[in-house]
């Protein structure tokens, strides 16, 4: 199922010749796909196809045959004009090429899925810019493709969680600006310090955790790289500025010194997971320096990685309960004993 925009010599001549030989046997069952690709190679050949001619050689009705010429012209902007001679058809612009669309059943799921999990991590003002490109690519497919949004929004949900909203006009402007090199001022909401702030920063990077979206962009006031919130940018301006990117800088790498969203001084880190919660412990991959999980004799596991984000991990560790043991490092073991400490005072009171 495609359209292409260039055959290669040899690749054409193939074409032509399985197009004469579909003429001589005829095309049964062909769907519109098939004819408008073979309706393109003859009027290109010059050999001037009449609808009574593409009617016989496809075994479908002169309708049929025109309706397809209709959607070429109509939804393909195809220039056809027919020939007062021979009656048959040519384009008046011999430039013109069939559009470069190559789709099928499963990526158009593939792209319903994102454009579901988009409004699910970006907000509801993406749906409609999603649905409508949508719309637009499913106009030129063949007619057995069928695509209802509406039919397949019944087979799937996706909870994303408590996740904050992002301006859709933030995340255009801000992809501009990486792109472009620009740089960007804006008023920052600091939640740990409760402060608004302005900064102007140079933005290189976007990454998701857990649904929310943040920006990793050089901050000129701290003089260094660091993360931002996009839920917490109130106010922004792309600005005429261009600044240089630092070729040496690795998103990737930034990323692995921390965990989730936070970064600090990078730790060995170390958690023992009883036999309860190791089950799960051994599905997925937590950190990009894990090592191979240790597994211990009673069914428990530890599990071992070098990290940033002490106080990211103390949260992390603490869901589990009494089901998590921190090992390393010490000051991590001993923050995670204080909030203990702190619970318990409060729950028996």
């Amino acid at each position: 199922m495609a359209f292409w925009r260039k055959k290669e010599p040899e690749y054409e001549q193939k074409m032509h010749r399985t197009s004469i030989a579909g003429a001589k046997k005829g095309w049964k069952m062909s769907t519109r796909l098939e004819r408008i690709i073979h309706i393109d190679q003859e009027i290109r050949a010059g050999n001037y196809p009449s609808a009574a001619d593409l009617a016989a050689m496809f075994e479908v009705s002169k309708r049929t045959i025109y309706l397809d010429r209709e959607f070429m012209i109509n939804r393909l902007d195809a220039p056809i004009a027919t020939d007062q001679e021979t009656g048959g058809w040519y384009y008046t612009d011999k430039t013109w090429v069939l559009p470069a669309i190559m789709v099928s059943e499963g990526e158009l799921l593939a792209f319903f899925l994102g454009q579901a999990v988009s409004q699910q991590y970006l907000g509801t003002p993406f749906e409609g810019p999603l649905r409508s490109a949508l719309s637009k690519i499913a106009r030129y497919l063949p007619d057995y493709v069928h695509v209802d949004l509406a039919e397949i929004s019944r087979h799937y949900t996706i909870t994303a969680g408590a996740t904050v909203d992002v301006n859709p006009q933030l995340v255009l402007d801000l992809e501009r600006a990486i792109r472009e090199h620009r740089q960007v001022w804006m008023v920052y909401y600091t939640a740990s310090r409760g402060e608004y702030n302005e900064r102007t920063v140079n933005p290189y990077h976007f990454y998701n955790v857990r649904g929310d979206w943040y920006l990793l962009a050089y901050d000129h006031w701290r003089q260094n790289i660091r993360n931002f919130h996009l839920g917490r940018i109130e106010e922004w301006r792309v600005l005429n500025q261009r600044f240089e990117p630092d070729t040496t800088f690795s998103p990737e790498e930034f990323l692995a010194q921390g965990f989730l969203t936070e970064r600090g001084e990078v730790a060995d880190v170390a958690i023992r997971f009883d036999e309860y919660q190791a089950r799960w412990i051994r599905e997925r991959r937590w950190h990009d320096t894990q090592e191979p999980l240790e597994e211990l004799k009673d069914g428990g596991v530890i599990l071992r990685f070098r990290s940033g984000g002490l106080e990211e991990i103390k949260r992390w560790v603490m869901q589990y309960g009494a089901h998590a043991e921190v090992l390393e490092p010490p000051e991590l073991r001993a923050a995670v004993a204080e909030e203990v400490g702190k619970l318990a005072e409060m729950y028996l009171e």
